[in-house]
């Protein structure tokens, strides 16, 4: 299967302002599950410089800059990929993993790169939480699928067109949240048990779904021998061949496809669009 993608972003200011440098996630990150066969970018105004970078997580990037002042800015990205099989089961343990566990404890060679994907505030309620979906599972892996699936049953997937986060503990009182929020939450319940977790943003494609395709974000976690596996509490499952992600972080804010920042005061109006077709 081919798919193609177009991703809008466009900003619009309230009067003509400088813009600083700029950071551009719209690089697909390599995976075996898709192939990427050409990718374009059309970026207005035209910038002064443009080079393609990796940031400290491994992340691809663009950086731009620009001279002129301008009263707004549009982002266009094109993607064309090809879809293979996947299997999210395709993986074997290392041998001796810890199960069950109240705080999971990885081999001394994973404390120092794992680091920032542990930290997490004290919340007594997450490890509780978590324990009651490890008790009715049989080993590691049946607990991670029974628990997102547990995440999905129990909080709603909802639309939520207000930027930023949602503080994990009050998505889990209001049972709500977008993508993001529940994808939030999950870490830090994995967090609390001692399970390295990150967040991931990019594409998911639905083939049952004609539009409405938007930047998505799901989790990964951390497995000695089987490495990231991802992980969609929107929608209960383990993530397969349809997602393509673009950024992965050990916060949210930091897998935004476009960062940067301009000078003055004007305020700023952002419009986004998302399409996934098949070729």
């Amino acid at each position: 299967m081919k798919l193609q993608i177009e991703h809008l972003t466009k900003y619009e200011y309230g009067e003509y302002v400088q813009l600083n440098t700029h950071e551009i996630y719209l690089t697909p990150l390599q995976r075996d599950n898709f192939t990427i066969l050409s990718a374009s970018m059309e970026i207005s105004p035209n910038p002064d410089g443009i080079y393609k970078r990796i940031n400290a997580e491994g992340n691809p990037f663009h950086q731009v800059w620009f001279n002129a002042e301008t009263d707004q800015l549009q982002i266009k990205s094109t993607v064309e990929v090809k879809i293979g099989g996947f299997n999210p089961f395709g993986f074997i343990l290392q041998p001796g993993l810890p199960f069950p566990f109240q705080y999971f404890e990885y081999p001394r060679k994973y404390h120092i790169p794992l680091y920032s994907y542990l930290k997490t505030e004290s919340n007594r309620d997450f490890p509780l939480y978590v324990a009651s979906v490890m008790a009715q599972s049989d080993n590691l892996i049946s607990f991670l699928v029974d628990l997102v699936a547990s995440v999905h049953a129990k909080w709603d997937h909802i639309i939520r067109l207000e930027e930023g986060l949602m503080e994990s503990m009050d998505t889990y009182l209001c049972k709500k949240g977008s993508c993001r929020d529940l994808s939030w939450m999950l870490i830090e319940m994995l967090r609390s048990v001692g399970l390295a977790s990150r967040f991931v943003s990019g594409y998911a494609y639905n083939p049952e779904l004609n539009e409405g395709h938007e930047l998505h974000g799901w989790v990964e976690v951390f497995l000695p021998g089987a490495g990231w596996i991802g992980l969609d509490p929107s929608l209960g499952l383990m993530t397969d061949q349809y997602y393509i992600p673009l950024a992965t972080s050990y916060h949210p804010s930091y897998t935004l496809p476009i960062m940067g920042t301009y000078g003055g005061l004007a305020e700023a109006r952002l419009f986004s669009e998302v399409l996934i077709k098949e070729l």
